[in-house]
């Protein structure tokens, strides 16, 4: 009998030690993170982008401040990139109806930046009805507060 306890022992440590050692998968560092959601309470297009962002796997702290303004000025927005709502997300702001790959983008090459803004509520972009008719230019807010294009799509 002690010998079966010590065989099982010894295959509990090979697979803790053989699952440590794994290298961390793609997935995994794409997981989506935490995130704080500050809209207006009655905005019928926020609502359908935290339910596109619950889809993808983000939790989400909602927030509807009396004041959205000075939640944009907090995080240091301009007002020629807003939109409706703001995101907070791994120190970064995501402005506006973001696709999920633009804020993947963000979190996994972590630029010196303030943050991303699809500007404006862009046809078919996430949680506004139509279809896409153009490219969407998702651009980087810079720590100075210019702006230049972090991407297309």
């Amino acid at each position: 009998m002690k010998a079966w306890v010590i065989v099982v022992l010894v295959i509990i440590a090979v697979g803790l030690v053989w699952g440590l050692k794994r290298p961390v998968t793609r997935d995994a560092v794409q997981a989506p993170a935490d995130a704080i959601l500050f809209k207006g309470a009655s905005c019928g297009c926020c609502g359908v982008y935290v339910d596109y962002l619950q889809r993808k796997g983000y939790t989400l702290d909602i927030r509807n401040p009396a004041d959205m303004d000075g939640v944009k000025a907090q995080y240091g927005v301009p007002s020629s990139m807003q939109s409706c709502h703001t995101t907070v997300i791994g120190g970064y702001f995501v402005e506006g109806h973001m696709p999920q790959e633009a804020i993947t983008k963000l979190l996994a090459e972590k630029p010196d930046i303030k943050g991303i803004a699809l500007p404006g509520m862009p046809m078919g972009a996430p949680g506004m009805p139509g279809a896409k008719n153009q490219p969407w230019i998702v651009y980087a807010v810079n720590n100075d507060g210019s702006t230049t294009e972090f991407m297309r799509i």
